[in-house]
């Protein structure tokens, strides 16, 4: 049947043919810039994931805090740099591995409170590309760092490596994770973490094939089924990038039966703990301290 401009109309659907064309030109233009936005993800994964914040954002030089300034090296040359704060009578040494969006200069205060309230030589140091630490930040290389700086604790502490208390918060949890597969380490503690990076961008970015296009993986959830150490590990309740349950799930595949999982009831996955949470730090750092005597 015609129609006054020209165009067809099919005499069962009654649907001008002429509309077919635009839907294809327009679905097509949707698929381009899906696929647009998928090889710009694809490609701007290490910066998404590792934003590496440098010198000199934050207070590089607080004359409030008592420190050593350390430089050491990477497995590959890379040059890195961290803060130790030394105590005179260490219950433990912690190594403290920050999170995506941190720094040394940034997570200063943290270091310096739990020296003081734990009584522990703490060591906090900058992944490759953050801070004053060269080079630019991917999985291998961040792990490959924090390994770098145990290493560096160990022989300063002169603690066994297994001795040594691994802290980490969100990515930082991962890189503590990742330690304790290496070192079989008797106590980790885990803040605001996940079972794997690519099970957190799937719940973030559910309209995009992410299993299959990432790269990283930081699979903390398959290395911490073999820790059989202490582990405390704590989560808040509204935590907008990495869920509670996600967090859960890292803690039930963790096989020791020495752990311990706090929920902190309206916070966020950046907000401070509670007053209280050092107080059960306390109590984990004296339990790893008793039981070593």
């Amino acid at each position: 049947m015609g129609t006054a401009s020209g165009a067809t109309i099919d005499s069962k659907t009654g649907v001008s043919g002429s509309k077919f064309p635009r839907l294809r030109r327009l679905l097509w233009s949707c698929l381009r810039i899906y696929l647009v936005v998928l090889l710009v993800l694809f490609l701007l994964e290490n910066k998404l994931i590792f934003p590496a914040p440098r010198f000199p954002s934050g207070d590089w030089e607080p004359s409030w805090l008592k420190y050593e300034d350390v430089s050491f090296a990477s497995a590959d040359g890379t040059k890195l740099h961290g803060w130790y704060l030394d105590h005179p009578a260490p219950k433990a040494y912690l190594l403290y591995c920050h999170g995506n969006g941190e720094h040394v200069a940034y997570v200063a205060p943290v270091a310096a409170e739990l020296r003081s309230r734990l009584d522990v030589a703490v060591f906090v140091f900058d992944y490759r590309g953050y801070g004053r630490s060269e080079g630019s930040a991917n999985e291998a290389g961040v792990l490959a760092d924090a390994r770098a700086a145990h290493h560096w604790l160990v022989e300063r502490s002169g603690v066994a490596p297994d001795q040594i208390v691994l802290m980490g918060r969100s990515v930082g949890g991962a890189v503590a994770v990742d330690l304790a597969d290496q070192h079989a380490s008797r106590a980790l503690i885990l803040e605001s973490t996940f079972t794997s990076m690519p099970d957190v961008a799937a719940r973030l970015h559910w309209w995009a094939p992410v299993r299959w296009l990432m790269r990283t993986q930081l699979n903390s959830a398959e290395k911490i089924s073999r820790f059989h150490g202490s582990l405390l590990q704590s989560h808040g309740a509204l935590d907008e990038l990495v869920s509670l349950s996600n967090g859960k799930q890292l803690f039930d595949a963790a096989q020791t039966s020495d752990k311990e999982f706090l929920v902190f009831e309206g916070l966020g996955h950046n907000d401070y703990p509670p007053n209280d949470y050092y107080q059960r730090l306390q109590e984990f750092i004296d339990r790893f301290s008793d039981a070593n005597r």
